[in-house]
């Protein structure tokens, strides 16, 4: 079997390839863990934690600060949006060779454009009343705070 499918270490490293992809497949579209990995999502997200804080960054360049919602709601932070289309030459003008942005042929367009959706679960100890939000140079920067009665606390022995 093995001389089918060539070296064990190519089966394994295949076979946790093949359950990636089920596993991106099985989840709900849009929603994600705290730890879960973005696929081709718009933002792309950072998550990290720190003993007060859940710590979110967005990157999200483009995207006007009026066109940014964040919510929280029954343990679940949510990231929506839009960003407009851009032109290949940065502005909506027509260009010094006097064609316009729509005469233009695209080849190629990798940048997103469009409404976007992202939500994540917080852990249980989130506290939705504590949540701060920064959005600067292309980043959108979430803080979510921690209830105080999940925090640890130092105890006085007597």
């Amino acid at each position: 079997m093995s001389a089918l499918f060539g070296p064990s270490s190519d089966l394994f490293s295949e076979l946790d390839r093949l359950q990636g992809a089920l596993d991106q497949m099985r989840r709900p579209t849009g929603v994600s863990g705290i730890r879960a990995f973005s696929g081709a999502s718009f933002p792309v997200i950072n998550v990290g934690s720190t003993p007060e804080a859940v710590e979110v960054m967005a990157l999200a360049p483009g995207v006007d600060r009026n066109a940014l919602q964040v919510t929280v709601d029954r343990g679940l932070l949510v990231i929506a949006g839009e960003r407009k289309p851009a032109t290949l030459n940065g502005n909506a003008r027509p260009s010094e060779k006097g064609t316009s942005p729509q005469d233009t042929n695209v080849y190629a367009q990798e940048r997103f454009s469009g409404s976007f959706r992202r939500v994540l679960s917080l852990p249980e100890d989130a506290d939705p009343s504590k949540v701060e939000a920064n959005y600067r140079d292309g980043v959108l920067r979430i803080s979510v705070g921690r209830r105080e009665s999940s925090r640890p606390r130092r105890i006085e022995v007597n």
